[in-house]
This record gives structure tokens, sequence and C-alpha cells, in this order.
């Protein structure tokens, strides 16, 4: 599947990036200056750390409504809208390869958008004018299934189609709002420097980057900077789909802490 671009991005705390929170400056810079970069899509298939089913169930909803699936917030936070439209004919084909691969999978016709989805794509297409769905996590957050239905993915015939991996690659909410120090940003730094090796380093043999992906349990801190793994799963399905190293690394403070950001630019462009 060449005709795609893919890119995970860490998506900020709840509707924040949307509240003009100063710890979100660099992050909203970034998605904004991303989506620049990026050829417009036909369709976007979105992978959300907010959405945990069980089996991998996709959104078939024509017309998405909104989940505020967040509390504590201005009233604003509430009145965000996101009209784009849903895309049946993509999510059946997305359940179809999977399905071909051996996957369950199902399609759900009244799911609406978290905001894992609308708020990174407010900032990257604030028109709203392209079609999007959503594709869940499997509950039982192992990472093998998720780089399999990444690898899955590669099977999808789809013009012009952008898939994103919306979640977060450091998430520890203790962390978050605890007093920094100087451990807390070496664990920080060391699980990120492993990520964009593992992710970046394009002498690393695929098989062994699959393994280290399966296994990133093992990586420096990894636990510390992700006590359950629900925000880095979606990076798994974008390096199964993508299924070699990164072209793009990108990496914004947010929280004080530091977070990665991984592009795969569709072959045709030369990138």
């Amino acid at each position: 599947m060449n005709n795609v671009d893919i890119a995970f991005i860490s998506h900020g705390g709840g509707p924040m990036p949307l509240l003009n929170e100063p710890n979100h400056t660099q992050l909203v810079a970034y998605l904004k200056s991303l989506a620049s970069t990026l050829k417009k899509p036909s369709a976007i298939l979105l992978i959300s750390a907010h959405w945990e089913e069980s089996v991998a169930t996709i959104t078939a909803n024509a017309a998405p409504g909104m989940i505020y699936d967040y509390y504590g917030f201005p009233p604003a936070a509430y009145q965000v809208q996101y009209p784009s439209q849903g895309e049946p004919k993509l999510a059946e084909k997305v359940q179809q390869v999977l399905q071909h691969a051996g996957i369950e999978a199902k399609l759900d016709h009244h799911r609406g958008y978290d905001h894992g989805l609308y708020v990174p794509l407010t900032l990257m297409y604030p028109a709203a004018d392209i079609p999007a769905i959503q594709l869940s996590l499997v509950n039982n957050l192992d990472a093998a299934q998720h780089l399999a239905i990444g690898k899955a993915l590669q099977s999808l015939d789809y013009e012009n189609l952008l898939v994103i991996g919306s979640g977060f690659s450091f998430h520890n909410m203790q962390a978050f709002f605890a007093q920094d120090n100087q451990q807390s940003q070496i664990n920080n730094h060391e699980f990120e420097q492993w990520l964009r090796s593992t992710l970046s380093d394009n002498t690393l043999p695929e098989p062994k980057r699959n393994l280290m992906m399966k296994n990133w349990h093992k990586a420096p801190h990894a636990r510390y900077c992700h006590p359950r793994e629900e925000h880095l799963l979606p990076l798994h399905v974008c390096y199964g789909l993508a299924g070699r190293a990164s072209d793009e690394y990108e990496n914004v403070t947010i929280f004080n802490k530091q977070s990665s950001a991984f592009v795969w630019r569709r072959k045709e462009q030369g990138i």
C-alpha cells in the first residue's frame, strides 16, 4: 500500500490543545505544520488511544456525533464541533482486510468521534472537509496483535489515504502533574531516545525492529512512561502498516515531558 501517508502523533491532554493552554504551544504548532506538508487526503483512518473494544472495531457512521470523553474543563471544551463526514465504504474495506488476515473485526454504525480524533484534526484540518473513520484498539492491549492489525492494513485499497495513530509517546498521568526531577527527566528522555532509535534507524533489519516493538516493555523506563500502554499502541499499528523505518521524527514538549511524533511519507513523494 504505497499511496498512503502515515503519522503517529501525541495528541496532548484532553481538549487543552484547543483551549490555548500554554503547555501545548509546541504541539499545536507541530500539528498545523504537519498538515501543511502532507498532500490533502481523500479520507482519514485514525486509530485512537481513547477507544478500546474486545475486537477491532471501525466506525461506520455516515454522520458521526461528538463524544466529550473528558471532564472538569471549561464550557468551551463541551462546545467543540468537528462536523466531518464518516466514510462507511472505507470502514467496510478496513473490516474486510482485517478479516481476510484472520483478525476479528466489526463495524459500529452509531459511535461518534472521540477527542483522540477531533482535537488533532481540528488543528490539522479545521475545515472538517475530509471524511474520517476511527479504528479501535483491542482491549487486551497486546502489542503483537496491534502490529498484526497494522500489517493487515497494508492490503487496504483506498486512494490517497492518511492514517493517523493518535496517542501519546509518554503517558504517565501522575508524572505529568508531579514535581519534575532529574530522574523523571532521565526516564522520559531515555525512553524517547529508544523509540527514536528503534523507529528511525533505517539500517535496522525489520524482523529486529518488529521484535523490539513487540517487546517495547523491555525498553528503558518503559513502564514509568506507560503504566498502561493504550496511548502507545496506535504507534504499533502505524509501524505495522509502514513496515519500515520512519521518514521523519519530531519531538515536542508537553507538560515538561518530551513527546514524539513519527511520519512515514507515501513513496510516490520520493521522501
